[in-house]
């Protein structure tokens, strides 16, 4: 072959004497092995993508969400519980080491690290192996951090009451009578503007419904007020005050 056969001097430098247009690959000749990304691959990608988004749909349609009562920040009593893939890292807040004055070890430091671990991954194991066998270390911090994920999550279930959190989270369906004197009075007296017009509490009061407490306990909370509420909120008669007052405790 002569020297520059088929190319011509543009400058310094070579370009082919003749454009020969782009063909792709003949995927046809590895059957199995390879094949066209577009559309191909990402048409199969699409299709196994829908199957499990319609799945998942169903699912929450079959089986909702299971609703707890309205939150109640003066419950000092319940048992707070983040979704099932967040149970690891709650669990990892009971530890000496990460709570207390170290909780940032344990809610940002830690996580960080693991997190930042996967996503460097790429970039320190750049070997062209692909088995396990023949890339120890990433294979051994893998199944490092599923073991650890596995044995906290299971930690977290184990040492917690499920019943106990059941029963303090239970939506409880109180029947409130509007037309009863005592709601009347609580309404004139704005006690729903913070208890809301069911009485079942939100952000800004605890409910009144299955308070526990007495008549003569809820008139001298009324009176004298008690935590965000301040003294002096019933502007009403001692009748209208002892009304209202056994209406509440009657709310089971």
């Amino acid at each position: 072959m002569h020297r520059g056969k088929g190319m011509k001097f543009v400058g310094d430098s070579r370009v082919p004497a003749e454009r020969k247009p782009f063909v792709p690959k003949d995927y046809s000749e590895y059957p199995g092995k390879t094949e066209a990304f577009w559309p191909n691959y990402l048409l199969k990608e699409w299709m196994v993508g829908a199957v499990f988004l319609i799945g998942f749909l169903c699912l929450t349609v079959a089986h909702p969400s299971p609703l707890e009562r309205v939150a109640d920040p003066t419950d000092t009593g319940y048992i707070p519980l983040p979704d099932w893939y967040f149970l690891f890292l709650y669990q990892l807040l009971k530890y000496s080491f990460a709570a207390g004055p170290y909780t940032v070890i344990g809610a940002l430091v830690i996580p960080g690290l693991a997190f930042g671990g996967l996503m460097l991954a790429p970039f320190i194991d750049r070997g062209p192996e692909r088995r396990p066998s023949k890339r120890p270390l990433a294979t051994g911090f893998m199944l490092l951090s599923v073991a650890a994920v596995f044995y906290l999550t299971w930690e977290s279930v184990d040492q917690t009451d499920w019943e106990a959190k059941e029963k303090m989270g239970a939506i409880s369906a109180v029947e409130i009578d509007k037309n009863a004197d005592g709601y009347k009075i609580a309404e004139a007296n704005t006690c729903l503007s913070c208890h809301g017009g069911e009485l079942g509490g939100g952000a800004a009061a605890p409910k009144l419904t299955e308070t526990g407490l007495s008549a003569e306990e809820i008139a001298e909370i009324a009176v004298k007020g008690r935590g965000n509420m301040p003294a002096g909120v019933f502007k009403g008669t001692d009748e209208e005050l002892k009304v209202m007052s056994e209406y509440i405790a009657e709310l089971k």
